[in-house]
C-alpha cells in the first residue's frame, strides 16, 4: 500500500501497545519497540521473522521500520551481541531503522491475530478459546468432515501439504488450532473435547498422544500458519497513519 503520511515513532509504539493489549500477556520476549531507529516513520515493512534476509530487503526498500511476529531478545537466550545476533542488530542500527515485534499479542488478537486470520482463511468461526492465556481457538464446523478432507482443505488454503497424524476416516465436528509452535498445547485441546488440533509444528511425543487419544493432529507449518496476522496489522497501520507498507514474505519450509 502506498500513501504519503508519516507518524512519530513513539506515537506508533504507543498505538501498537494499546491496540494489541500487550500488558495482558506473559510472553517469552519483549513486545513492542525492540530496536530504536529514526523518529519519523513513513515506510513500513512487515514480515514473519526479523531475519537478516528480511532486514536486507527492508533496507533496500529504504524502510523506516520493520514490524515482525518473531523479533529478538527471547527468554533464556544469550544476552550478548555476538555472531548472528550482532550482525542483525548492526544492520538495524547502521540503517537507523526501527524494529517492532509482537508475539503472543498478535497470535490472539480478534481482528488481526494469527489465529483469527488463519481461521477465517479456513472458513472457521471462533466459538470459544481455551488453554494458557486463551491461546487455543475452537470452532464447531457447520458440516462435519473427515480428518483426511480437513487435511486436504488445509493444504489448499496454505499451499503446502501438512503432516497429518490420526485416523483419516474420523469425522471432525470440532476443531482447535493455535498457530506457530503450539504443539505443547495439544493436551489442552484434547481436554476441551475437540476432534482435531492444528498448529505449525509437531514433537515426537505428539504422535503417541494423537494415536492414543484419537484426536487428529495437523502440523501445517510454523511459518505457513503465521503469515497472515503481521501483514494484516501492517495494512491497518497503513490505513490508520497513511504509511507506505510492504509485506515481504521470506520463504521458510518449517
Amino acid at each position: 500500500m502506498k500513501f504519503a503520511g508519516t507518524v512519530d515513532r513513539d506515537a506508533l509504539a504507543k498505538y501498537l501497545d494499546e491496540y494489541l493489549s500487550v500488558t495482558m500477556f506473559k510472553d517469552y520476549c519483549p513486545n513492542g519497540l525492540q530496536v530504536e531507529g529514526r523518529a519519523r516513520i513513513g515506510r513500513l515493512v512487515t514480515g514473519v521473522t526479523a531475519s537478516a534476509a528480511l532486514l536486507d530487503a527492508a533496507i533496500a526498500w529504504q524502510a523506516d521500520a520493520v514490524l515482525v511476529h518473531h523479533g529478538y531478545f527471547w527468554r533464556g537466550e544469550d544476552a550478548r551481541l555476538l555472531g548472528v545476533k550482532r550482525h542483525r542488530i548492526a544492520r538495524l542500527i547502521h540503517a537507523d531503522m526501527n524494529l517492532f515485534a509482537f508475539h503472543l499479542p498478535l497470535d490472539v488478537h480478534p481482528e488481526v491475530g494469527n489465529n483469527a486470520l488463519l481461521g477465517r482463511r479456513l472458513g472457521w468461526t471462533i466459538d470459544t478459546r481455551c488453554g494458557d492465556q486463551n491461546l487455543i481457538a475452537i470452532s464447531t464446523l457447520a458440516v462435519p468432515i473427515s480428518f483426511a478432507e480437513l487435511g486436504r482443505r488445509v493444504e489448499a488454503r496454505l499451499a503446502r501439504p501438512p503432516l497429518l497424524i490420526g485416523d483419516a476416516d474420523r469425522q471432525v465436528a470440532r476443531v482447535a488450532w493455535c498457530t506457530g509452535g503450539a504443539q505443547g498445547l495439544f493436551a489442552d485441546a484434547i481436554a476441551a473435547g475437540v476432534d482435531a488440533y492444528l498448529t505449525g509444528e509437531v514433537s515426537e511425543q505428539h504422535f503417541h498422544l494423537a494415536t492414543e487419544s484419537g484426536v487428529g493432529f495437523i502440523a501445517a507449518g510454523h511459518h505457513a500458519t503465521e503469515r497472515f496476522g503481521i501483514e494484516a496489522l501492517g495494512e491497518r497501520l497503513a490505513r490508520e497513519f497513511g504509511l507506505d507498507h510492504r509485506f515481504i514474505d521470506i520463504p521458510n519450509p518449517v
